[in-house]
């Protein structure tokens, strides 16, 4: 998987690059959300959890009800998910999406998805964070997106070949060789730095390229502004923890002898963790939530922010400053490491007519017009390869946007996002979030944190 996602990564993105540069409420739901309303009100809450197919429109006509589950948040997209569905929902006659948003991310939609499904729900379409490929596929009922095709759309059975680059597709295919789902959207972090503060503080406003300056200008912002230097996301995944520490050359799994080992309590994870650590400690750092983070990045009080490139639409359009971004930073002397974020789409309906309807859906989203609303209002990078060229897609817009020229410079340095195998997946997830909470909360240091999580993690993986 790592030689495919960079492979991908390589392929579709360099002509993003070359031209340089590539909003949100919530959904209409919340996961699982039944308040016991009848109409069309129930439909749409037993849609969440797949179970209603029908309603009548206003001419009489039965329309297929189905689900959208996603983790798009006001500041992560949402509001684009809810302009694609309404549009979606204009354009045709006989089917209505319902958009139910999943708090906590990939790990949270899959914890609701499990819970949901306890109860004999399924929603109809999900996304699935890279991380949670191997173990979605393994635990949860999915149909794969060529048996759709052959089963509802015969007249386009070549739409995955035609549209998608193979090192796209393989993005979604399993340890077994299953092509579970569809990518559908691609991200890198970078650094998001304020220009004004960079200037007030005499700091070069070009931003800082190491994680040594990343400190370095910390300590110099908080001496004269008495602002905070850096934030660094904290959702609910590892993602970010991950570049921090694999960039300064630990790694988040290995396999020896064919077995999979988590080895991120090696000297160079604990390093660059402690180095997290005394930032918060020392007050040139915060430590709060995620969308509290950058909500403090946008009002101006923190200096940098290390996130997705996906939160590009909502920074830029918050931001009251001169606002840039640069590539993720390095460790001095090191090499830049780095995981995918996004998601592919997998079809989770159950019956025929929920299947054919979700297809639908999914047809859509992956369509230029789609896929080029989708990047221009999050910043993620678009999986289908005409997009960016195309005249009704993104070509002018990535002419103009120079913001994402920090995510797309930075293709080499690009691994996946580490994927714990089998039932360990979320238990291994949920350890490495409870330990980031401790060390940067003074509880634990990072290497009593990470040697006991590393030690917990790796009895998981033994007893499978």
């Amino acid at each position: 998987m790592k030689k495919k996602i960079l492979s991908y990564l390589l392929a579709v993105i360099t002509a993003v690059t070359l031209l340089a540069g590539c909003s949100n409420t919530a959904a209409t739901t919340t996961a699982g959300a039944n308040d016991g309303h009848s109409g069309k009100e129930q439909s749409e809450s037993d849609a969440a959890g797949g179970t209603s197919e029908t309603e009548n429109d206003t001419s009489g006509k039965e329309k297929t009800v189905i689900s959208y589950w996603h983790v798009n948040a006001e500041t992560q997209g949402g509001q684009t998910v809810e302009e694609l569905i309404e549009k979606f929902n204009e354009s045709n006659d006989h089917i209505e999406v319902v958009g139910v948003y999943n708090p906590d991310m990939y790990k949270g939609l899959m914890q609701n998805l499990q819970a949901e499904l306890a109860t004999g729900k399924a929603p109809a379409v999900v996304q699935i964070g890279w991380a949670f490929l191997d173990y979605f596929s393994g635990n949860f009922a999915y149909t794969q997106p060529q048996d759709i095709i052959d089963q509802f759309d015969t007249e386009d059975a070549t739409f995955l070949t035609d549209n998608f680059l193979p090192n796209i597709l393989e993005l979604a295919v399993n340890s077994e060789g299953s092509q579970v789902g569809i990518p559908y959207s691609l991200s890198t972090p970078v650094l998001y730095y304020n220009k004004d503060i960079f200037a007030e503080c005499g700091l070069p406003t070009e931003g800082p390229a190491t994680w040594e300056e990343v400190m370095e200008y910390s300590k110099i912002i908080k001496e004269k502004t008495g602002k905070y230097g850096l934030y660094i996301q904290e959702p609910a995944d590892s993602w970010a923890t991950q570049a921090l520490l694999e960039s300064n050359g630990a790694k988040m799994l290995t396999v020896n002898d064919g077995k999979p080992e988590a080895a991120f309590a090696s000297e160079e994870g604990i390093d660059a963790f402690q180095k997290w650590a005394d930032m918060v400690a020392e007050g040139t750092a915060l430590h709060i939530s995620w969308d509290e983070g950058m909500q403090s990045f946008v009002d101006g009080n923190v200096a940098m922010a290390y996130t997705t490139i996906a939160r590009r639409a909502s920074i830029q359009e918050g931001a009251q400053f001169d606002v840039a971004a640069v590539n993720s930073p390095v460790w001095e002397g090191k090499e830049r490491t780095i995981p995918a974020g996004g998601c592919f789409l997998a079809i989770t309906a159950q019956t025929d007519e929920q299947k054919a309807a979700a297809w639908e859906f999914e047809k859509y989203l992956y369509s230029v017009e789609a896929m080029a609303a989708w990047t221009i209002g999050t910043g993620y990078v678009p999986p289908r390869k005409d997009v960016a060229d195309a005249e009704n897609g993104l070509k002018d817009f990535l002419a103009k946007n120079e913001m994402m020229k920090a995510a797309t410079t930075q293709t080499d340095g690009v691994v996946p996002w580490t994927s714990f195998p089998g039932d360990a997946g979320l238990v291994a997830e949920q350890t490495l979030l409870d330990v980031r909470d401790q060390i940067l909360s003074g509880q634990v240091t990072a290497k009593e944190g990470l040697t006991n999580a590393q030690n917990s993690i790796n009895e998981l993986l033994s007893a499978q």
